[in-house]
């Protein structure tokens, strides 16, 4: 190999080592973070070195007690010093044009966003923006964009704290050219669907999400959602999964999601992975091994979970797929017919319908927690049971079901408790597995307080580091930390993201992990969590001894088929 090939590796091994560099007492940087203890977001073991950036990059890892100086120095005092959070599945694509500082993430040290579980911001067209803005509920805006990259980049424009990432929906592409009808695609339809996805590859989608419980994308079939997935692995995109089944077919599922990974030879991953209701938890052990099996054969499969025992959806996932058909509209039209009502009522009571009933999955109707409505008249029942509401009724629970969706002309928000504990304990011990909210991220105050929501959207990652890392030992703090960071990152090709190290993006996060914990409960779910001390995103210092800064620095993070310009 000649001597100048030779010299230039050297130099790139050496840019990219954690190894401290050495003192340059002349030279100085924007920012030097000293006294930390610094995790890189391999999962290496902690180094004590000192963080030097320049503009929006880490510029150096210096021996600690270096003499650079910086225009700004920050004592991190012991804490840990780690990249900025990855949220792998947030639902943060409204609460961010309400309030772009993301405070509910930020608070935790999430520095990226990513969104596109099924549905997508994009691509729409006008039929798609109609109905959009029809189904609005407390936080309305008018849609002045069409397709995916336009979306990320008018909430750059606005001005956002966290960076944001999306997968394409395959639920979006499919009402873009198929409407919400139970139908298949005909050859040019699927072609059309798969140009839609290539053109989002390249505005920076990360792949395509699928969300396949919820109609209409519970009318796709295996070859569609292929179709769709080789479109954007063309470009190096993956595949992730709310797949067909948590519950009574949740292996079949699982094997429909590594299929797809087979297929295509690019990731394939599950959303919140979850074996739900009692019956099922047993598969949860049957899930895993399946996965590591994929993994053993060379498949790149893995998963998502967030660190809660219950889910959170609406109650139109107590109802037949059958009549959601055609679109909400459609849907209330029917409910409002007693012979449909009469039919809808049956099968919601039936045990052996070969759909998900999350109402039954949970076991009982105190299991069932209301969380959001759009009806002013309805909305002090916010924070109570199914149960319970229908007792005040005098309804039946599947009926009260029917007519609080009709009175609130919505899906209305709904937490069903499904899972157990040991079954969270043993998804998030699994190396594959990252972590995602399934939640948006707002604060207590303005036009957040008109709903409830679910406490993962204040505390998912701070439990995980605080409960699950810490209090019950599931593993070390920097494979926690990894699982948060480098794993994600890499997983979905996020380019110098996700990592601590020279040449990386300056997301950093100053946490105490001996503190850091989530106060959110389902009784009083918006409340913030605490331990982070400051959050830098693209050098820029958004939290600062735990308050907000006002910065709002966040950049839309491209996925690999990328092609066009961040000049904004």
């Amino acid at each position: 190999m000649p001597r100048l090939t030779l010299a230039l590796l050297a130099l790139a091994l050496a840019a990219c080592s954690t190894t401290p560099a050495a003192d340059a007492p002349s030279q100085r940087y924007d920012l030097l973070i000293r006294n930390g203890t610094v995790y890189d977001g391999s999962g290496a073991a902690p180094l004590r070195v000192d963080v030097a950036v320049n503009g929006d990059r880490i510029a150096a890892l210096l021996p600690a007690g270096s003499a650079a100086s910086a225009a700004q120095v920050l004592d991190a005092q012991g804490r840990a010093v780690s990249p900025g959070f990855i949220n792998v599945l947030s639902w943060a694509v409204d609460s961010l044009i309400a309030d772009g500082r993301g405070m509910g993430d930020t608070k935790q040290g999430v520095t990226l966003e990513i969104f596109g579980e099924g549905w997508s911001m994009g691509p729409l067209n006008a039929r798609m923006k109609a109905d959009a803005i029809r189904q609005q509920g407390d936080i309305r805006y008018p849609i002045e964009w069409t397709t995916l990259g336009e979306y990320l980049d008018h909430l750059v424009k606005r001005g956002v704290t966290p960076n944001v990432a999306s997968f394409v929906g395959a639920t979006t592409v499919r009402i873009h050219e198929l409407g919400e009808d139970d139908v298949k695609p005909d050859a040019a339809q699927l072609a059309r669907m798969q140009d839609l996805v290539r053109a989002a590859m390249a505005e920076g989608a990360l792949g395509v999400g699928s969300s396949l419980i919820y109609p209409p994308a519970a009318f796709a079939d295996s070859a569609e959602l292929v179709a769709l997935a080789q479109a954007a692995a063309e470009s190096g995109g993956g595949y992730v999964a709310h797949m067909r089944s948590e519950a009574d077919r949740f292996l079949e599922a699982l094997d429909e999601t590594i299929a797809i990974a087979r297929a295509t030879g690019q990731r394939a991953e599950a959303y919140h992975l979850k074996a739900a209701g009692e019956k099922n938890w047993p598969k949860m052990a049957q899930a895993i091994a399946r996965i590591d099996a994929a993994r053993a054969e060379g498949l790149p499969v893995g998963a998502n979970m967030y660190a809660y025992t219950a889910g959170a959806t609406g109650l139109t996932a107590a109802l037949p797929p059958w009549v959601q058909a055609g679109g909400h509209a459609a849907m209330v039209a029917r409910l409002k017919d007693p012979a449909i009502r009469t039919r809808v009522v049956a099968e919601m009571r039936d045990p052996h319908v070969d759909w998900e009933n999350l109402r039954l999955l949970a076991g009982a109707d105190d299991r069932v927690l209301l969380i959001d409505f759009r009806n002013e008249a309805l909305k002090p029942l916010t924070g109570r049971t199914l149960e319970d509401v229908a007792r005040e009724r005098g309804a039946s629970p599947e009926e009260t079901v029917l007519d609080l969706i009709v009175e609130d002309d919505s899906r209305v928000g709904a937490a069903y408790f499904l899972m157990s504990e040991e079954n969270v304990e043993l998804g998030l011990k699994q190396p594959w597995t990252s972590l995602g909210s399934d939640a948006e991220s707002s604060a207590p105050e303005g036009v957040f307080l008109k709903s409830s929501t679910h406490p993962r959207a204040y505390g998912n990652v701070a439990r995980f580091l605080g409960h699950y890392v810490r209090e019950r030992g599931l593993m070390p703090l920097e494979q926690g930390i990894h699982r948060l960071t480098g794993l994600p990152a890499a997983n979905w090709k996020l380019q110098d993201r996700g990592c601590l190290q020279p040449g990386c993006f300056a997301d950093i996060v100053v946490f105490d992990p001996a503190t850091i914990a989530d106060h959110a409960t389902y009784a009083k779910p918006q409340q913030y969590a605490t331990g982070v001390a400051h959050v830098f995103v693209n050098g820029v210092q958004v939290l600062r001894d735990g308050e907000h800064t006002g910065a709002t620095p966040g950049r839309v993070v491209r996925g690999p088929g990328w092609r066009g310009s961040d000049e904004l």
